[in-house]
C-alpha cells in the first residue's frame, strides 16, 4: 500500500501550514496604521477643502481687491502746523497683466516663485525645498511662500511668523487660486507688493526709482525692482545704488536658470546704465522726521490708522540751521546742528550736509570727542565743590599720574583768575581742577547733565577724550540755559488722528535740579566771557550769549555749544571717517554756523540777560536750614571709573564724589542716571574734606616752596555754601 504524508499537527492541535498562512501581528499594525493614517489624511483633506471652499466664497471680487490699499498714512507737521512730509503708501496707476512689461514679469517670477505656474497656490516641492536647506544650515535660509501666499499675507494678514498664520496663509491662497486665474493673481500681486520707499506697485516704484511709467520698464530696471521685493529698505536704489545693482545681477542670474533668459541676453544689460531719478521733496528736515517717527509705536502702540504728528520742529529755525551749516561747514566735512528752546522743544535739527546723498542723522547717532566743551563739567564740578570765578589759579606746566596736558599754542599765562582761564580754554587748569575734585567727579556731573555715552575717569578726560552725541551735548547746555534745572529734548507735541482725535499730548516733566541755581549763574558768567573775550567771539550776535567752544587734536572735530534768549544750540563739523579737517576749530566755522542761526532763531524774541547775580546762601546756617540745602556731593556714590557704587568709610572715595566719615547704610538712593531719587540723610557730625584748593596739588603744579609753614587749614564748604572768600592761594610766594 502507498504511503501518504500526512500533515503533523502541533500540540495544541493549529495547522502548521495555516499558522503561517496567518498575519503577523506587526503586519496587522501596519494595516491599520495605513488606515488610520488614509483616514486622518482624507479627513484633513476634506477639512481643507472645506475651509478652502468656504474661503473662496468669502473672499472679495476682483475690482475690490484692486481697489483695497495697504499701509498706515502718516503726516508730519511742524509747529506751525504746515506739512512736513507724507509718509506711507504711494499707489501709482494700476497697469492690467498684459500692459506689464514681460521682462518684469519673468523677472519677479523666476526669483520669487520659479514654480508659479505649476503649483495650486502652495508649492509642496518649495516647502520640502526650505526645510532641507533649514536642516543642513541650522536656520531659516530659503523661504517656501510662494507668490499666491505673499499676495495673500499682503491684503489679508500681516508679517507675523505664527504657525496660525502660516495655515491662515496657506488656506487663502489655495482659495485665491481656486477664484482666480494665474495672470489675474500675478496683476494683483505686481500692483501691491511693496518696493519700498513707500512705493506699492510696479507703477509706483517705476516712477519714483527712475522717473517713468511701470509699463516703460527695461529689462535692467525690471531686474532692480524685482530684486526689491526680497528687502525693499536694505536694496533700494535710494539707500543703497550698489547694493540694488548687485541684488539685479542676481535676479538676471535666477532668470538664466529659469530658462525665461538667455546668458547673451543677461550679459548685455548694463545695470550701471540705469539712471535713477533724484529723490523729491528730501531735505535736512527729514533728519528730524527720522528721529521723531520711530518714537511712533512708544506713543501710540498698536494704532494702525492715519495719524498726523505734530511736532516742535520751527520752520524758519530749519531752513536758518540748514543754511549755517551747508555754508560753513569745511569742503569734505560733515556738520549738524541742534537747537532746542528752554523747555527742551527741538526747533531745528540737522544731521548732514545732504540728505539725499547721506541719510544718517549725526546729530542723534554719531559719537564724537567733545575736546573742551566738555570742560563745562569740569567746571561745574569745581564751582560746585567751592570754587568762585573770581579765584586764583596757575597756568603753567603740569603732570598728573604721567600725563602732561599742554595749551593751544603752547603758552602758558601764570597767575590768572577761573574765569580767565575758562574763556581761554587753559587745558593745564582744567586738568588741576579735574584732578583736586576727582575725575570720578567730573563723570559724574556729565552723567547729572544727561550724557548717556561711556565715560572713561583718565586724567585726559578733562580735555574731553570720552564720546558723546551733539543732541546729550545740547541737552547740558540747555539745562545750565534752565538754570540747573534738567531739560530733556522732545519733538513730538501731539498726534492725532485725521478727524482731530488727541492720541497723545506731551507733557513736560517734573522739575529736577540738577546744581544749585547760584552754580549754574557763575558757569553762565564764564560762558559768556568765553564768548565775550575768550574763544567764542565768533559766536557773537549782538546780544547776550553763552557759549564753549571745543577741538580735539589734529583738527578732528570742530564744537560749539551755547544759548541766548532761551534758545540753546550745538554745532558740530568733522569727517565721518575722523581725518584731521585743516583749519577746523571750534571757535571758526562751528562758531560762525552757530551766530548765522543764531541771528534767525531769536529776532523774534526779547533780549535777555543773564541772571548771574544771585545772592549766595549765608555761611551760618541753623541745623533745619541746612539740611534743606542737601550738598551734591551726597548725591551718590562712584568708584575711580565714575560708576555708582554703595558708600564707603575711608580710603578711596575722597574727592570722588564721597564724602568722608560715612558708611553704606548712609547711602542715598540713585536711578539709572545717577541722580538721587531719595531723601538725604541725617548728618551725625560735620563731615571733614580737603579745601577747595590743595596746598600739595599747587606745590606739584607750580613746583614752588614753601616759605613759611603751612597755615591751619580753613573749615571746608558745608552742604553747598560757600567758605570765606580767602581760603586759597593767598600765603603763597610770587602769586
Amino acid at each position: 500500500m502507498a504511503r501518504r504524508d500526512v500533515p503533523r499537527r502541533s500540540q495544541d492541535g493549529e495547522d502548521p501550514v495555516q499558522r503561517s498562512r496567518a498575519p503577523s501581528t506587526l503586519a496587522r499594525w501596519a494595516r491599520r496604521i495605513a488606515v488610520w493614517s488614509a483616514g486622518v489624511v482624507l479627513l484633513v483633506a476634506l477639512v481643507i477643502t472645506g475651509a478652502v471652499l468656504v474661503t473662496a466664497r468669502s473672499l472679495p471680487g476682483y475690482d475690490r481687491l484692486k481697489s483695497s490699499q495697504a499701509g498706515q498714512m502718516i503726516v508730519v507737521r511742524a509747529n506751525d502746523g504746515s506739512e512736513i512730509v507724507t509718509l506711507g503708501p504711494s499707489y501709482g496707476k494700476w497697469i492690467p497683466y498684459n500692459r506689464i512689461p514681460q521682462p518684469m514679469k519673468d523677472a519677479l517670477v523666476s526669483v520669487e516663485d520659479r514654480r508659479f505656474h505649476e503649483h495650486w497656490g502652495v508649492d509642496p516641492v518649495g516647502i520640502v525645498r526650505s526645510v532641507m536647506v533649514r536642516a543642513q544650515s541650522g536656520r531659516w535660509r530659503q523661504g517656501g511662500s510662494t507668490i499666491t501666499q505673499q499676495l495673500a499675507r499682503n491684503i489679508f494678514l500681516n508679517n507675523s511668523r505664527t504657525f496660525d498664520r502660516k495655515i491662515r496663509e496657506a488656506i487663502l491662497a489655495l482659495a485665491l487660486e481656486s477664484k482666480f486665474s494665474k495672470e489675474q493673481i500675478l496683476e494683483l500681486y505686481l500692483n501691491k507688493v511693496y518696493f519700498g520707499g513707500g512705493a506699492y506697485g510696479v507703477d509706483s516704484a517705476a516712477r519714483k526709482f527712475f522717473g517713468h511709467p511701470g509699463d516703460q520698464l527695461s529689462l535692467g530696471e525690471a531686474a532692480i525692482i524685482a530684486g526689491l521685493v526680497k528687502a525693499p529698505s536694505h536694496y533700494s536704489p535710494t539707500a543703497d545704488a550698489q547694493a540694488a545693482v548687485d541684488r539685479a545681477k542676481v535676479v538676471l542670474e535666477t532668470m538664466v536658470d529659469a530658462g525665461t533668459l538667455t546668458p547673451a541676453e543677461a550679459a548685455a544689460v548694463n545695470l550701471k546704465t540705469v539712471k535713477l531719478t533724484p529723490e523729491q521733496g528730501q531735505n535736512s528736515a527729514r533728519y528730524f522726521t527720522d528721529w521723531v517717527l520711530p518714537q511712533l509705536d512708544l506713543l501710540v502702540p498698536d494704532n494702525d490708522q492715519p495719524v498726523e504728528i505734530w511736532t516742535t520742529l520751527d520752520p524758519a529755525a530749519q531752513r536758518a540751521a540748514t543754511d549755517a551749516i551747508t555754508s560753513q561747514v569745511p569742503k569734505g566735512a560733515q556738520g549738524a546742528l541742534v537747537s532746542v528752546d528752554r523747555d527742551g522743544a527741538v526747533l531745528a535739527m540737522v544731521g548732514g550736509t545732504d540728505y539725499v546723498t547721506s541719510n544718517y542723522n549725526r546729530a542723534v547717532n554719531a559719537v564724537r570727542q567733545p575736546g573742551s566743551a566738555w570742560k563745562l563739567f569740569v567746571y561745574l564740578a569745581a564751582l560746585e565743590r567751592g570754587y568762585r570765578p573770581e579765584d586764583r589759579v596757575v597756568d603753567e606746566p603740569v603732570t598728573i599720574d604721567g600725563w602732561s596736558p599742554r595749551n593751544s599754542g603752547g603758552t602758558y599765562a601764570g597767575q590768572i583768575d577761573v574765569r580767565t582761564a575758562f574763556a581761554y580754554s587753559k587745558n593745564t587748569v582744567a586738568a588741576q581742577l579735574g584732578n583736586e575734585v576727582g575725575f570720578g567727579a567730573v563723570a559724574n556731573m556729565a552723567r547729572r547733565f544727561g550724557i548717556t555715552t561711556p565715560i572713561n575717569t583718565l586724567p585726559s578726560m578733562v580735555l574731553g577724550t570720552s564720546d558723546v552725541r551733539v543732541i546729550d551735548m545740547v541737552r547740558a547746555f540747555a539745562s545750565v540755559e534752565a538754570k540747573g534745572r534738567l531739560v530733556t529734548p522732545y519733538g513730538i507735541r501731539k498726534i492725532t488722528t485725521t478727524d482731530g482725535e488727541v492720541l497723545y499730548s506731551h507733557r513736560p516733566d517734573p522739575q529736577q535740579q540738577l546744581v544749585p541755581d547760584y552754580v549754574a549763574a557763575e558757569i553762565t558768567d564764564l560762558l559768556q566771557t568765553a564768548v565775550n573775550i575768550g574763544t567764542g567771539r565768533a559766536a557773537q550776535i549782538g546780544r547776550p550769549v553763552a557759549g564753549k567752544t571745543g577741538t580735539t587734536s589734529s583738527n578732528k572735530d570742530g564744537w560749539f555749544l551755547g544759548f541766548s534768549s532761551g534758545v540753546t544750540t550745538g554745532v558740530w563739523m568733522g569727517r565721518d571717517d575722523a581725518h584731521p579737517v585743516p583749519g577746523l576749530q571750534g571757535g571758526t566755522a562751528p562758531a560762525r554756523a552757530f551766530a548765522s542761526y543764531m541771528r534767525v532763531a531769536t529776532a523774534k524774541r526779547p533780549v535777555e540777560q543773564f541772571d548771574n547775580q544771585l545772592k549766595l546762601p549765608d555761611w551760618q546756617l541753623e541745623p533745619d536750614d541746612e539740611a534743606m540745602l542737601s550738598n551734591p556731593d551726597d548725591y551718590y556714590y562712584t568708584d575711580e571709573n565714575g560708576n555708582v557704587v554703595n558708600g564707603q568709610q575711608g580710603d578711596g572715595l575722597e574727592g570722588q564724589g564721597a564724602p568722608q566719615g560715612r558708611t553704606p547704610d548712609d547711602a542715598i538712593p540713585v536711578d539709572e542716571d545717577g541722580l538721587g531719587t531719595g531723601p538725604a540723610p541725617a548728618r551725625t557730625a560735620p563731615r571733614a574734606a580737603p579745601a577747595a584748593a590743595s596746598d600739595d596739588l599747587l606745590d606739584r603744579a607750580t613746583g614752588r616752596t614753601r616759605a613759611t609753614p603751612r597755615p591751619a587749614q580753613t573749615p571746608p564748604p558745608r552742604n553747598g555754601q560757600r567758605p570765606p572768600p580767602d581760603r586759597r592761594a593767598q600765603d603763597w610766594q610770587g602769586f
